[in-house]
């Protein structure tokens, strides 16, 4: 049984996501069988990698939304987060291209560090208005998560796993996934967005009863 999922870093309802999924898996009894594969997204692939604006900047100069929506849409997400025990402080964000994010993720996932790495670049962009497009930025993060510090750089510095970050896009694109996070189980059935953990539990026993059908 494998479950991928496409997510951005930059993207606070991924995060969430990615928590109650987890938490979904935890408890299920057949987690042993179940495989997952992170898959990149880009919400804003023309994004800039200086970091310059915080994330209401961005959104009201670079996106046309208004000062009152961006209050509504940051207010909604803190709130879900708060609801499970995070504090978000995208006020103070620092929006930026994630694609070499990306790569990083998938020299972790080489390493079997998927997930602590995924969620150490999310947490640093929601949580400490860290640049994840900046080179010594990502390496630190990945050595907090369990990577050699080297290794990563070396993959951030020769443009490893530029062809897999693309890939997963396109495949994005082919499935028709128009946004994130999107947890694709076994090719066969979509669970969209940021679901409640019972959701994704039925998710699970849907998806062990096709396994064994």
């Amino acid at each position: 049984m494998t479950v991928e999922i496409w997510s951005d870093l930059v993207c606070p309802w991924c995060q969430i996501g990615k928590g109650r999924f987890e938490a979904a898996l935890a408890r299920f009894d057949a987690r042993e069988e179940v495989t997952v594969v992170w898959r990149s997204y880009q919400l804003d692939p023309q994004a800039p990698t200086d970091a310059a604006m915080t994330l209401p900047e961005d959104l009201t100069s670079r996106h046309g939304l208004s000062a009152e929506q961006v209050a509504g849409m940051i207010g909604q997400v803190g709130k879900a987060a708060a609801g499970d025990g995070i504090t978000f402080r995208l006020e103070e964000a620092r929006p930026t291209n994630t694609f070499d994010a990306h790569r990083l993720a998938h020299h972790a996932a080489t390493l079997g560090l998927s997930s602590p790495v995924q969620e150490r670049l999310m947490s640093a962009y929601t949580q400490q208005s860290e640049s994840l497009a900046d080179h010594d930025t990502l390496v630190r993060l990945a050595e907090e998560a369990g990577c050699d510090p080297e290794g990563a750089r070396r993959a951030l510095a020769d443009g490893a796993h530029a062809d897999a970050v693309r890939e997963d896009i396109a495949t994005a694109r082919q499935l028709g996934l128009s946004g994130v996070p999107a947890f694709v189980f076994d090719r066969a059935f979509l669970v969209s967005g940021a679901q409640p953990v019972e959701t994704f539990t039925r998710a699970l026993t849907e998806l062990r009863a096709r396994s064994r059908a």
